[in-house]
């Protein structure tokens, strides 16, 4: 289906003539960001650890959590952090864990099975923490949504304290204290923390509590490089408060302490002293959440903890061998779904199913449905009986609040406007289908289900420089809320190409533009554009810039998004 190109409205003469200072270009990028005050592009650019992060006593139940915490370590009771199986979760945990030993606490792990346990506190488990004489839990990344497990524990005399991010059920939990930016209740300045950024906010809040008595000077900074993990890895908007906490978070992760990170940027190949958000997402996310998909989180959670650097190494190893098997195993089921759906016309939503589908990979399947088909998409997996699933949405569809509107056919469920996962009651999927079915028609239109490419401005090839480079930078890490930058450049010559990489699955062209010269490559599209091109012709092309780094050299290149022949 080809796309809309969807152009950002051009920046205002009244607006150009406030900053003149920056090139046009650059401005029309701050602006289609929702910045256009000299503050908050100060901010954006340049954003000041001390001055644009909140202070965490903000949360109105903050105090009240430390004390609980505080008072339970000093008396030696036995603390359990509950954490949750994704990359954020497992970072989130970490982040808690290391601060509460830091201050001497008596304190464990523990992170549910994927598959047979499910996302958040169950019943069993909350059996199983009594036997275990457990005071105390703080959970992370989730909690928010588990009102009955957290009503039992109070009756079994265990305290809870939830840090959560996700949204707000229809009836909170009664727990000990709830520190969740999300809860309509909470004042907390910025609202779209991930999971690992609020068990921060927790962790710099014990921190201020101890006042050096405990920790040395610098231990807050040190676990930034968590915190970027989780943030990137959970896809919350990267402004505000995210972008801060990420941008500091890269620079101490470039230079982390964390022996199990260095070996798996090993296993990934990536060069840690230079990572960026995209070498994160691509490249160490999905080897930390491999763990849960495939096996237990536990091995993820390890990795971040060890301080053994043979171990780092073989956990490392592992996770990367699990990520292959996920690619394998994913690509099956996502080849499977399409041909379940087979023409999907004007469906608003769409569904498939599979017996002993992987409860760890039917998010990413759904993920990739929808980045084809450009509606929201739900994939289940039926295994002993029990149908989990996991949706991905398209704006214009909140798909959490949907499944609140569907809650009496469903055990448990959570999740943001984007993505959710559920646990379907028995015998409810045909009544959960029609609900959901009749909550996306009534949301969507069908040119809500036009796929469009959001372009960020038009350019000319001689505005493609390494100055402009290096001013682009500071846009980075770029995520949710800040994409990277798209740009269109219209009627280019193209002199030259050909098919390379193995097959001619990529594609390598040279386009010229009022005596401009650029390269640009094509990934994956040798196949499909490269057999509809002719030297000489006109076409217009929406790209990102990119750095080809070959044997020490470094060339600027345009990575090409969509390409469509110029109307001259």
């Amino acid at each position: 289906m080809e796309r809309i190109w969807q152009i950002a409205p051009a920046v205002s003469d009244t607006i150009r003539n406030s900053f003149p200072e920056i090139h046009p270009l650059v401005l029309q990028l701050l602006v289609n960001r929702g910045l256009s005050d000299q503050a908050e592009i100060d901010e954006f650019l340049n954003p000041d650890y001390g001055q644009d992060t909140h202070d965490p006593f903000l949360f109105r139940h903050m105090h009240r959590a430390i004390d609980r915490t505080m008072k339970a370590i000093e008396a030696g009771e036995k603390i359990v952090v509950h954490g949750d199986y994704d990359a954020d979760g497992v970072c989130a945990s970490a982040i808690m864990v290391s601060t509460l030993q830091a201050l001497g606490a008596d304190v464990s792990v523990y992170i549910p099975h994927r598959m047979s346990e499910g996302y958040g506190l169950n019943m069993n488990t909350v059996a199983e923490l009594q036997k275990q004489k457990v005071c105390l839990v703080i959970t992370v990344d989730c909690g928010i949504s588990n009102a009955p497990e957290i009503a039992e524990a109070e009756k079994r005399g265990i305290d809870i304290i939830v840090t959560d991010h996700h949204e707000e059920p229809p009836s909170l939990p009664t727990a000990f204290a709830i520190i969740n930016p999300s809860v309509a209740a909470d004042e907390y300045p910025f609202r779209a923390l991930a999971g690992s950024g609020v068990a921060f906010k927790f962790a710099q809040a014990l921190i201020k509590e101890d006042a050096g008595k405990k920790l040395k000077e610098g231990f807050e900074k040190w676990l930034l490089d968590l915190v970027a993990l989780g943030t990137i890895a959970d896809m919350v908007p990267l402004i505000g408060e995210n972008r801060t906490l990420t941008k500091y978070g890269l620079i101490v992760l470039r230079k982390t302490r964390r022996l199990g990170i260095q070996a798996l940027a090993q296993s990934a190949r990536i060069n840690l002293p230079s990572v960026d958000g995209t070498g994160v997402g691509f490249g160490l996310v999905p080897r930390l959440n491999a763990a849960g998909r495939i096996d237990h989180a536990n091995t993820a959670y390890e990795l971040l903890m060890t301080e053994d650097s043979d171990e780092a190494k073989q956990v490392a190893e592992n996770l990367d061998k699990n990520n292959k098997e996920r690619q394998r195993v994913t690509e099956s089921m996502v080849q499977e779904s399409k041909r379940q759906l087979g023409e999907v016309g004007d469906a608003r939503i769409l569904f498939a199913m599979g017996k002993d589908w992987s409860a760890g990979l039917v998010g990413l399947v759904a993920g990739r449905i929808m980045d084809q088909f450009d509606r929201p998409v739900i994939v289940m997996g039926e295994r002993d009986g029990e149908i989990m699933g996991s949706g991905r949405s398209i704006p214009g569809f909140d798909i959490t609040a949907a499944l609140v509107k569907s809650s009496q056919y469903l055990d448990r469920y959570g999740g943001h406007a984007s993505a959710c996962g559920f646990t379907l009651k028995p015998g409810a999927l045909e009544a959960f289908k029609s609900s959901m079915t009749a909550l996306a028609g009534e949301a969507l239109r069908l040119e809500d289900l036009t796929k469009r490419l959001v372009v960020d401005a038009r350019a000319v090839l001689a505005d493609i420089n390494w100055e402009l480079v290096s001013q682009l930078e500071g846009f980075e890490p770029c995520g949710q809320g800040n994409p990277t930058v798209r740009l269109l450049a219209e009627k280019l010559e193209v002199v030259d190409f050909q098919k390379v990489g193995a097959e001619g699955k990529h594609l390598r062209l040279q386009v010229v533009q009022s005596g401009v010269t650029k390269k640009v490559i094509a990934f994956g599209k040798g196949a499909t554009w490269g057999n509809d091109l002719s030297i000489g012709e006109m076409v217009d092309i929406v790209f990102e810039l990119s750095i080809n780094e070959w044997n020490g050299s470094r060339e600027l290149q345009l990575k090409l998004v969509d390409m469509r022949k110029s109307n001259v």
